[in-house]
């Protein structure tokens, strides 16, 4: 996996959550701070390359930074409106669910950063494989890529 190769400090996290079962990925780091929450959703981040997916195998959240007075900020989970966990951060804790739950995260209402890594986790036939890069780094500063099997024309 070219992640491991290009990020070495990433290695022991991959081994943990990757599933044997995946051969598509999408990690996020999530920074919430006073205020901040994220709305109910079910993942599917790589429906920017193909137009049509199902939603990740499983999801897995590692939550790396949370103060330690947070108020907020938990996760919650749910099948078909039907709430069926709500799970409070802590630091150094690694969680999975599954991912066709929709899930979002109570407002942040105190100090701090609340700080996770988030994995979605697919199982894509070929024909999608090709659709998306094999390697992309995005950030509000940089957009990199490298293709998959697509040869790009320059301007």
């Amino acid at each position: 996996m070219e992640v491991k190769q290009r990020f070495p400090y990433l290695k022991l996290y991959l081994n943990r959550v990757v599933q044997q079962e995946c051969n598509a990925f999408y990690l996020n780091p999530l920074l919430l701070e006073l205020g901040s929450r994220v709305d109910p959703h079910i993942d599917r981040s790589l429906r920017s390359y193909c137009e049509t997916i199902a939603p990740p195998v499983v999801v897995s959240v590692l939550y790396v930074e949370v103060p330690t007075d947070l108020d907020g900020g938990e996760l919650v989970l749910r099948s078909h409106k039907r709430q069926i966990g709500q799970i409070r951060p802590q630091p150094n804790t690694l969680l999975f669910f599954q991912g066709d739950l929709t899930h979002s995260v109570n407002p942040v209402t105190s100090p701090g950063i609340r700080l996770s890594l988030v994995c979605e986790q697919y199982n894509l036939d070929d024909a999608q494989l090709r659709e998306i890069p094999e390697l992309q780094l995005e950030s509000r500063a940089i957009r990199v890529a490298k293709g998959r099997n697509k040869r790009r024309k320059r301007s």
